[in-house]
C-alpha cells in the first residue's frame, strides 16, 4: 500500500510516500479503506523530535492517529460494525496517513458528513470530550474555551454546548461568526482577557478549557477563581507549574459515538481549513506547524 513515512527526526522534508505493507486487524480492531486522514499537532510534534523525550518514534514512522474511510475487514471479539460501513476514529500515535488502517476506536460517520470531514473529527473530539468530562456537569454553568475556533476547540464548543453550557470562545475576529455558528460567544484572546469576559458574563465564569498552548493558563485560573476549575488539554508543561488538571485524548468510541450523534442532528460539523492529496503531506504539515488553523487540515488518498 501507499503511505507516508519519514525514517528520521526532521522538518517536513523528511516525509515521503513510500510503499509499505498492509496492517491488519487484531483482537478489538478494524482496519478501514482510509479516504481521509487528519493532520494534528502531534504528528508534526513527533516528526521533529520536539515530543521526543515523552514519545519516542520508532522509524520508520507513518504519522497519522485519526483517519475515516470504509471497513473492509473486522477484529476478533468486534461487534457492532460491518464491512462496508463509512466510520471514522483513532488507532494508535502513528498510522493513519496510509491506503489502509487499523483503528482501536471508532464512530459511524453521520449522513451530513463527508469522508472528509469525518476525518477531521476523531482526536478533535477525542480530546475535546476528554477535556470536558473533566470538567464535570456543565449543565447552566459559564465555560470559558480558550482556542475556540481550532479543531479541538471548536469540537468542544458544539459539545459543551450541546451539554447545556453558556460558552465564551476565545479567538482572532476574523472566526467569531464561525463562532457564534457553533453557539458561543466570542471574544479576542491575548491581553485584557479579564476584562472582556466581565463585560460578557458579569456574573462570573464558572469554568475553563484551554485548547491551545498559548500562555493563557494563568489568566484562566484568575478570570474563574481557582486552578481547580481549568482544564488544559494542550499545556501540560505548564499546568504542573499552576497547578492545572491536563489530559490527553483516549480512544473511546463512546465518546467518538456523542460527536457522532451531534453531528447527525445538525450540531457539529468538523470544519476543514485545508485538504492536501497524500503526495502533498509535507504541505499539510508545513501549515499546520503554523498554528492558528481554523479547524482541520486532512489529507486525502
Amino acid at each position: 500500500m501507499r503511505a507516508a513515512r519519514y525514517h528520521d527526526y526532521g522538518s517536513a522534508d523528511v516525509l515521503a510516500v513510500e510503499d509499505v505493507p498492509e496492517p491488519h486487524a487484531g483482537p478489538g480492531e478494524i482496519r478501514i479503506k482510509v479516504t481521509a486522514a487528519s493532520v494534528n499537532p502531534v504528528d508534526w510534534k513527533l516528526r521533529s523530535g520536539a515530543g521526543r523525550a515523552a514519545f519516542p518514534v520508532a522509524f520508520p514512522a507513518i504519522p497519522g492517529r485519526d483517519a475515516a474511510g470504509v471497513v473492509d475487514e473486522v477484529g476478533p471479539d468486534v461487534t457492532g460494525v460491518t464491512v462496508g460501513d463509512r466510520v471514522f476514529g483513532l488507532g494508535g500515535l502513528f498510522g493513519a496517513s496510509a491506503e489502509y488502517a487499523t483503528l482501536t476506536a471508532w464512530a459511524p460517520v453521520p449522513d451530513p458528513w463527508t469522508l472528509e470531514q469525518a476525518a477531521g473529527a476523531g482526536l478533535a473530539v477525542a480530546t475535546a470530550g476528554r477535556g470536558l468530562d473533566a470538567l464535570g456537569d456543565l449543565s447552566g454553568r459559564t465555560l470559558l474555551i480558550e482556542a475556540a475556533a481550532g479543531g479541538v476547540g471548536s469540537a468542544a464548543v458544539a459539545m459543551a454546548v450541546a451539554r447545556g453550557a453558556v460558552v465564551i470562545g476565545t479567538a482572532s475576529e476574523g472566526k467569531h461568526a464561525f463562532l457564534r455558528g457553533l453557539g458561543a460567544v466570542p471574544t479576542t484572546y491575548g491581553e485584557g482577557l479579564a476584562g472582556r469576559v466581565r463585560e460578557l458574563a458579569p456574573g462570573g465564569v464558572d469554568l475553563a478549557l484551554d485548547a491551545a498552548a498559548s500562555g493563557s493558563l494563568a489568566d484562566l485560573v484568575a478570570i474563574t477563581g481557582s486552578a481547580d476549575r481549568v482544564v488544559t488539554v494542550a499545556d501540560a508543561a505548564r499546568a504542573a507549574e499552576l497547578g492545572v488538571r491536563h489530559y490527553y485524548a483516549e480512544n473511546d468510541s463512546t465518546v467518538l459515538a456523542e460527536g457522532a450523534a451531534l453531528g447527525a442532528r445538525g450540531g457539529y460539523a468538523p470544519y476543514l481549513a485545508a485538504t492536501y492529496p497524500l503526495d502533498r503531506i509535507a504541505e499539510a504539515h508545513r501549515e499546520a506547524e503554523l498554528g492558528h488553523t481554523q479547524g482541520k487540515i486532512v489529507v486525502t488518498l
